[in-house]
């Protein structure tokens, strides 16, 4: 499994489009679940309202804050680690994710823009959140992929020339496919094989053990590093079964 190759069609610290070359579908789909599900993130977990005056319950104010993603630096903090963070606004005024004040340098809110409330003239909202670090299993919002997904690799075989009197059929396909060692995100042609090759006939065939991934995060880190982090998690628990079963 240590010969699989990764080349980038399209990357970006936020959002990214790969091929793994080298994988079986297991693998594939594990490295899928880890970026989900065990890959820890910080995350607001506790809120001691000071002061609330504004039309919105406690709760409703907590929920979102726990909504706001956090920068999480891989490898700065350990499972269960506490971060504070303080909001005081007052009205009028719109209180905003970029609001909070975090007492660690590291860590700070993904999103400067995500609106928390609103808040009327003479209307005030001051808070004490604790974040902490924990991982997607436990609870969504500790999820650092927003958008974590993959499809077989494609290759289009051309078998002949499209009978002139035969009806058109639409041929759609997603993702990537490879054409003379050249990859295409099909989004280039409409998603439909007749953009790219109009009056032929062609079959599609998948490639064996080769997979690209579509992956987007939500700022708690880049897409490099919450691969590379899920990666490591799968061969951490291989290592501990690996000991397990040996005693």
């Amino acid at each position: 499994m240590s010969d699989f190759e990764v080349e980038f069609i399209e990357r970006g610290d936020r959002k990214a489009l790969f091929l793994v070359r080298g994988v079986t579908p297991a693998f594939a789909n594990g490295i899928r679940r880890a970026m989900l599900a065990d890959v820890p993130t910080l995350s607001i977990d506790t809120v001691r309202v000071v002061e609330n005056s504004s039309v919105m319950f406690d709760e409703q104010i907590s929920l979102r804050l726990g909504l706001v993603p956090l920068s999480t630096p891989p490898g700065e903090f350990e499972m269960g680690d506490e971060v504070t963070l303080a909001l005081d606004v007052e009205g009028p005024a719109t209180a905003y994710s970029g609001d909070l004040v975090s007492a660690d340098g590291m860590v700070e809110p993904a999103e400067q823009n995500v609106p928390i409330i609103d808040l009327k003239e003479n209307q005030r909202l001051e808070v004490e959140a604790v974040a902490k670090l924990d991982r997607g299993k436990a609870h969504a919002k500790h999820q650092g992929g927003v958008a974590v997904g993959y499809r077989n690799l494609q290759t289009v075989e051309v078998v002949g020339d499209r009978d002139e009197f035969a009806e058109e059929e639409v041929q759609i396909v997603r993702g990537v496919i490879e054409e003379d060692g050249e990859l295409v995100p099909t989004e280039e042609f409409g998603n439909d094989l007749r953009n790219r090759y109009p009056d032929q006939e062609v079959v599609v065939h998948d490639v064996p053990n080769a997979f690209v991934f579509h992956v987007e995060t939500d700022g708690s880190m880049t897409v490099e590093e919450l691969v590379l982090e899920a990666v490591d998690s799968l061969y951490d628990r291989a290592d501990e079964l690996e000991e397990a079963v040996q005693l």
